[in-house]
């Protein structure tokens, strides 16, 4: 009893208590209020808030397990299989990604693990290239209208696909990357923070190198990321460590970082144009938060490799969503029939099935081989 009055079970219970009791203050104000003519119900409203809560919780369950982030699936998965405006799906998905990165600043910065001065650097160049991909991404709305909103489905669509085929192929990664020659840039930065790596007891300093290259790459993925409203921990991480040789494990500790205050520059002009409606995104925040709680639980006792295959079927489906979306939306496609809709969802099921068995197999041997 006395854990829920300790963090993190106290916000944990507070914020789960106050989910409750706005939705029963949803329920009571719908019994009395009346919809206006054309309009919806407060109880209309409060399902489907209910219903993005409890989608944004189960999001952010795999993706914490995964290792992605949350806005790699909430912003696809609602371009594909609503037809929510794209510009307020795009806000609120640079909302969830900021959100996971804020809430994972706290723990990374006290244990030291997260390098503030990369952090800062990179935030610099990530927030331009994000605020200059939200910027664009509001241009194209308003100048584009229809045809804008099909192109980013389809173009979504297609990134989505080549993370598919870039998490199947694993990507390369090094733990402890090899420093040959420090360039003078990197040096004059003073970027080095050692931190103390419990697994092998001693404080570790690492140097870096190509801190330029590693500041235009990361603008590069912040303009992806303002654009489309996606988290872009998947990029950010290898970037630091393929090209950076940030150790991995700091890598990883600075992406939540960085993310949480790039983001914070991105959501602005969404805010400024409208696109952010607090009503839509407060579900998503909750869901995100819990569902990342429970993830970060679960995760040491189910297998990441099983959970990764799952999220790799997801993703090519919900390309497979976007894709057709964006076609229907140009006009250059009728809507998809429910039957292509099956075959495309049960291709992707039995290849989901046969990867799980051959990881299962994998797993079997290796612990054979070590017994």
């Amino acid at each position: 009893m006395r854990r829920l009055f300790r963090p993190p079970m106290l916000e944990v219970s507070v914020m789960v208590l106050t989910l409750i009791v706005s939705y029963a203050a949803i329920f009571l104000i719908s019994i009395g209020a009346e919809a206006p003519a054309g309009g919806m119900s407060t109880m209309q409203i409060g399902v489907i808030s209910l219903g993005f809560f409890l989608l944004s919780f189960a999001i952010a369950v795999i993706a914490v397990i995964a290792g992605i982030g949350g806005g790699v699936l909430f912003t696809p998965i609602m371009l594909a299989f609503t037809s929510v405006d794209s510009l307020i799906v795009r806000a609120t998905g640079l909302i969830v990604a900021m959100f996971s990165g804020l809430v994972s600043t706290g723990p990374f910065m006290r244990s030291g693990l997260a390098n503030l001065r990369v952090s800062v650097l990179l935030a610099a160049s990530y927030g331009v290239g994000a605020f200059a991909g939200a910027m664009a991404a509001i241009k194209v709305a308003s100048s584009l209208g229809a045809a804008g909103e099909g192109a980013v489905r389809m173009a979504l669509g297609a990134i989505l696909a080549g993370l598919g085929v870039y998490f199947i192929m694993g990507g390369k990664k090094l733990e402890w990357p090899e420093v040959k020659n420090v360039d003078g840039f990197t040096k004059s930065l003073n970027l080095g923070l050692p931190f103390y790596e419990r697994s092998i007891g001693k404080v570790v300093d690492y140097p870096m190198t190509r801190a330029g290259w590693t500041m235009l790459i990361i603008t590069g993925v912040g303009l992806l990321s303002g654009f489309f409203g996606l988290g872009a921990g998947w990029a950010i991480v290898p970037v630091q460590n393929l090209v950076m040789a940030v150790p991995l494990k700091v890598a990883a500790a600075n992406s939540g970082v960085l993310l949480g205050m790039g983001d914070c520059i991105a959501v602005w002009p969404y805010l400024l144009s409208g696109a952010i409606i607090p009503l839509f995104a407060a579900p998503w925040l909750v869901g995100q938060v819990l569902g990342g709680i429970l993830g970060a639980k679960l995760l040491a006792g189910i297998k990441a490799g099983f959970v990764r295959i799952i999220l790799i079927g997801i993703m090519f489906f919900t390309s497979f969503g976007l894709v057709a979306k964006g076609l229907n939306v140009f006009g250059a496609a009728p809507p998809v029939p429910f039957w292509l809709n099956a075959t495309v969802f049960f291709s992707i099921l039995a290849w989901v099935i046969f990867a799980v068995r051959r990881f299962n197999k994998q797993e079997a041997a290796t612990a054979a081989a070590a017994a």
